[in-house]
């Protein structure tokens, strides 16, 4: 394929379903602070902001003040968890492989995450995804994070410009999306809360053998 256009992916959600560990990090800090554990859906419904929205909403659930005193042990011991505690961690059926052909393709790939690298790191080495990825950035890595588009925009220009799509899960992809006026792809089976019809996308997928020829097929 001449001309390969760079993809740039989400990571919890759309490479991989990650709350299996984050629900299990999350109780683990929780419990050890004598809190009680949550549900897993009730995780799943925190994902997507990055670790301190996940703080805060864990605190709040748990009845304390989510900015009070807290919030930084908290924050550092779920971080400290999450760079270690990688077990739950698992790549959606097919990402491999479609991951495979597109570096056939000629396609050059990054990960653009609100996950904070350390812990992206790990979760990627723990599921064989790492050495696809020509650049990873975390939520940690900038200034500001997704839904803001300059991470996004970094990526894209780590990778030489030119054209690009960038593949995610939920609202805050398609805000992201927007926001650095990208073409986006969406997973429908990650963490979405909201119909999809409602989710700003250029096309959607339900499976990853799919996404290879929309790739192929998009018109540049």
């Amino acid at each position: 394929m001449s001309d390969a256009p760079s993809v740039i992916f989400d990571l919890d959600g759309t490479l991989i379903d990650s709350v299996p560990a984050i629900h299990a990090v999350s109780n683990a800090v929780l419990t050890e602070m004598g809190f009680e554990p949550l549900s897993l859906p009730m995780i799943r419904s925190f994902v997507g902001k990055g670790v301190p929205n996940l703080v805060r909403q864990l605190l709040i659930t748990s009845g304390e003040d989510p900015d009070g005193p807290l919030f930084a042990r908290v924050e550092h011991a779920l971080i400290a968890r999450y760079e270690t505690d990688v077990e739950g961690n698992v790549p959606y059926p097919n990402v491999i492989a479609a991951l495979d052909t597109l570096k056939e393709m000629g396609c050059r790939m990054a990960v653009c995450t609100n996950k904070p690298f350390a812990p992206a790191e790990a979760a990627l080495h723990h599921v064989g995804l790492w050495e696809y990825f020509e650049l990873t950035l975390g939520g940690d890595s900038m200034p500001t994070r997704k839904p803001e588009p300059q991470m996004l925009h970094h990526c894209h220009q780590a990778l030489g410009g030119g054209a690009m799509i960038y593949v995610g899960d939920s609202e805050v992809d398609a805000e992201t999306a927007v926001n650095a006026q990208a073409p986006f792809a969406i997973y429908s089976e990650g963490y979405r809360k909201t119909p999809l019809t409602e989710v700003p996308h250029d096309v959607a997928f339900s499976d990853w053998a799919m996404l290879p020829g929309l790739v192929e097929g998009w018109k540049w």
